[in-house]
């Protein structure tokens, strides 16, 4: 009933579930920048993403024998990603000044870059700010691209919940940035 393995070779899922680390090493390779980015996307701290990635990688390497070769390994990590980012967020309680986050700029010039990246700036303020549960679907489906079915599969929650908490966060989003997007 899952998605099939199409994000990885399944021969290479199985040499890591049988203990082979240079197999596990390739997965942790071809899914590093992907495991950031969505944790980043949750957290909003280039640092707490890293470490959180690597926090993740290895309890995916720890219960690499839960994992069902009929789901997709994709979304089975990034469940245990934003689970470990959402764990380590709650632990570290950042200061919630928004506008201390470190963000990643393009060197481009001019008035356009600069309304884009305040645009992004404001955007990524909006996502930080919301609740875990509805930061996770929207990172998922707007960042990601995930289908409805994968993120209810990767937050092991069914389809009506993943399209309720998605309708929230976009009517939160619409709501918090209304002001922002009238005055530009």
């Amino acid at each position: 009933m899952g998605s099939s393995n199409t994000d990885v070779s399944t021969d290479l899922i199985v040499k890591a579930q049988q203990g082979d680390q240079e197999a596990f090493g390739d997965l942790v390779r071809y899914f590093h920048d992907r495991v950031i980015n969505v944790v980043y996307r949750m957290c909003g701290d280039r640092y707490l993403a890293e470490e959180a990635a690597q926090i993740a990688f290895i309890k995916a390497w720890q219960h690499l024998s839960d994992f069902r070769l009929q789901t997709s390994f994709r979304n089975w990590l990034y469940r245990i990603a934003i689970n470990t980012a959402t764990d380590i967020i709650r632990k570290e309680k950042p200061d919630e000044n928004l506008d201390d986050i470190q963000l990643i700029s393009n060197q481009e010039n001019g008035d356009t870059h600069v309304e884009n990246e305040e645009r992004r700036q404001q955007i990524r303020k909006v996502v930080l700010a919301l609740p875990d549960a509805s930061r996770a679907v929207i990172v998922l489906r707007e960042y990601e691209g995930l289908s409805y079915r994968e993120i209810a599969e990767t937050l092991d929650i069914s389809m009506g919940t993943v399209m309720s908490r998605l309708n929230y966060a976009r009517n939160r989003l619409a709501e918090m940035l209304s002001g922002y997007l009238e005055e530009t």
